[in-house]
């Protein structure tokens, strides 16, 4: 088990114990523990192997032994024990937005609340409210929570989905009785939440291709199984269904369950006009449904059936019904960005605030991934609960960045960290002077605190875009998918307030934010607004994002040239200097 694992399993041993109401100082033990092995500059199962675990300050008899449990066995029975010691409900209001472990406890203990349908009762009938520390804002914010989580029970974001699907597309590509296989549904068009995974395979034996389908690791059950169809969940509690059709149905079928819905209207629509009849088993030369085999239209490929129906290739990711159609008559289609034109990030965290990694670590990793360039964008002193630099931490920060800079350019390495800030939005002003900023790379203006008033959001983040040191609008509407909706702002007045100073949006692709939605880019582009795929790094992992933010901005219509990062170092720049050469309107 790597570090990552043992310190979140670390961090939730602490969550568990504060749920029972254990000893604050022994809870605080494994988060501590947590960030002490998060911080480790050796690998971890080297400390374990020669027994010098022990030596790190900060790492106890108790959570030494723990520790090396995890990491020898993948397994720690303490850990399976404390779980199967709390009832699942109160485990499971974890999970509603704004309610932590703390508040659970209270709850259970003098309410004897220990569910999430006990809970919303005892809120309804004004229970909570009464609870000393709580109130009736609490109370609302709780209801408001349980109602969130309903609605997006049976919701997912695309990196869970992501990380269920490909194991297993990979083992199916290997199986010898399958001739072609792919992702479809919502999945495939790249949408950034999906309900469940859908597989298709081709295959002259479909039964053999089944039962190797519900046997794959992280299957949780077997819902159910037929000739040709089987459905699963896998670990996580994400559904996934596999149909299994014959390699000449495959690219009918693949289109069809790719969807969207609307999309797929409108194709048959088109194939009617042409006297043709399009679905999940073929194109038909026939006016009326049909599979009969006989009036099939040879094709083989999804460009075949495109082609047939007198449109250019559609990408899946812009199947949804907004303007594909127009675009492939014409052969106007964009050329889609893909996630290795990009060449770096320019909103990311270090251990500085709230980040987990060293300046020296993120460099070198980031320069044995390929990239060019990577900033450090730390959040400013008023996200104090992030651990915000002042303007001498800041300074001191640049200090070190061109330090390492130059260690790497004395190696002939031609990476190079960017120095930044994420600056908060405050109400009258943004929280750095500008002569702080001005001595910065990069300039993230992010809004953490906003208004209920939409008018008064919009009003800010326009005066940001305006200030003549800030790059980039970060995480525009704030929202964080399945969680929290976005706070009100008008989108399109903030893109065209961007269009008349060049500051770039973001692209924020932690697979929490996705933010700016894809749904507004096309606008976006259209008005010349440069859009900045950022992970929001927290750790170097993090970088992988970068992937699900290009597929993001496909959905959006972007292509490598809307995008500032795909830009090399050199041009980079130059583009950074000229940003902030903004016009006072």
């Amino acid at each position: 088990m790597d570090k990552d694992k043992v310190a979140e399993i670390l961090v939730e041993i602490g969550v568990l114990l504060e749920l029972k109401g254990e000893n604050p100082f022994k809870t605080r033990a494994y988060a501590n523990g947590a960030r002490t092995i998060e911080g480790l500059t050796e690998p971890l199962a080297l400390l374990v192997a020669e027994k010098r675990l022990g030596e790190v300050k900060g790492i106890g008899e108790a959570l030494e032994q723990k520790i090396t449990e995890l990491v020898e066995t993948g397994k720690l029975k303490y850990y399976d024990d404390l779980k199967a010691s709390i009832p699942p409900g109160l485990i499971e209001m974890l999970e509603i937005s704004g309610l932590g472990p703390k508040k659970i406890q209270a709850m259970n203990k003098q309410l004897g609340v220990d569910s999430i349908e006990k809970l919303e009762a005892a809120c309804t009938a004004g229970k909570v409210a009464e609870l000393a520390g709580f109130g009736e804002k609490t109370q609302a914010n709780i209801l408001e929570g349980i109602t969130l989580k309903r609605t997006y029970a049976s919701k997912h974001r695309i990196n869970a989905a992501w990380l269920a699907a490909e194991p297993i597309l990979e083992n199916l590509r290997s199986q010898p009785d399958v001739i072609r296989c792919s992702t479809a549904g919502s999945l495939r068009r790249f949408k950034e939440v999906i309900g469940d995974i859908d597989f298709l395979a081709s295959s002259k034996n479909p039964a053999a291709v089944i039962e190797f389908f519900v046997s794959q690791p992280g299957i949780v059950k077997v819902l159910a199984k037929g000739e040709t169809k089987a459905s699963v969940i896998l670990e996580g509690g994400i559904q996934g269904d596999l149909r299994v059709v014959t390699d000449a149905e495959f690219p009918f079928a693949l289109a069809y369950f790719t969807g969207s819905k609307e999309h797929n209207i409108a194709m048959r629509q088109r194939a009617i006009q042409r006297g043709l009849r399009l679905n999940e088993y073929g194109l038909f030369k026939s006016k009326e449904e049909t599979r009969d085999a006989k009036l099939l239209v040879a094709c083989k490929t999804e460009e075949d059936i495109f082609a047939k129906l007198d449109l250019a290739f559609v990408p899946p990711e812009l199947r949804e019904d907004h303007g594909e159609f127009a675009a492939g008559e014409k052969n106007e289609l964009p050329k889609l960005v893909e996630w290795s034109d990009l060449k770096g990030a320019l909103h990311n965290h270090s251990n500085w605030s709230d980040g987990k990694n060293t300046l020296e670590e993120i460099a070198e990793f980031m320069d044995d991934l390929g990239l060019q360039y990577w900033a450090i964008t730390d959040h400013s002193k008023a996200s104090y609960q992030a651990n915000g630099l002042d303007a001498a931490r800041l300074r001191q920060q640049i200090q070190e960045i061109g330090a390492l800079n130059r260690k790497f350019a004395d190696a002939g390495r031609d990476f190079r960290l960017l120095t930044g800030s994420e600056v908060d939005i405050l109400k009258d002003k943004l929280d750095f002077d500008d002569d702080v900023l001005a001595e910065l790379d990069v300039v993230v203006a992010s809004l953490h605190v906003p208004s209920s008033d939409e008018s008064e959001n919009t009003k800010r983040l326009i005066r940001a875009a305006k200030n003549p040191h800030v790059h980039i609008l970060g995480h525009l509407t704030g929202r964080l998918l399945l969680e929290r909706e976005p706070y009100p702002v008008n989108v399109p007045a903030v893109i065209d307030a961007c269009a008349a100073t060049g500051t770039w949006i973001e692209l924020n692709c932690n697979p929490y934010r996705m933010d700016l939605d894809w749904r507004h880019w096309p606008y976006a582009k259209s008005r010349g607004v440069k859009c900045v795929i950022n992970p929001d790094a927290h750790r170097n992992a993090h970088a992988g994002f970068l992937r699900l933010g290009a597929g993001i901005a496909r959905k959006g219509w972007l292509e490598a040239a809307d995008i500032i990062n795909t830009l090399p170092l050199k041009t980079l720049g130059s583009q950074l200097c000229r940003s902030g050469d903004k016009s006072s309107s």
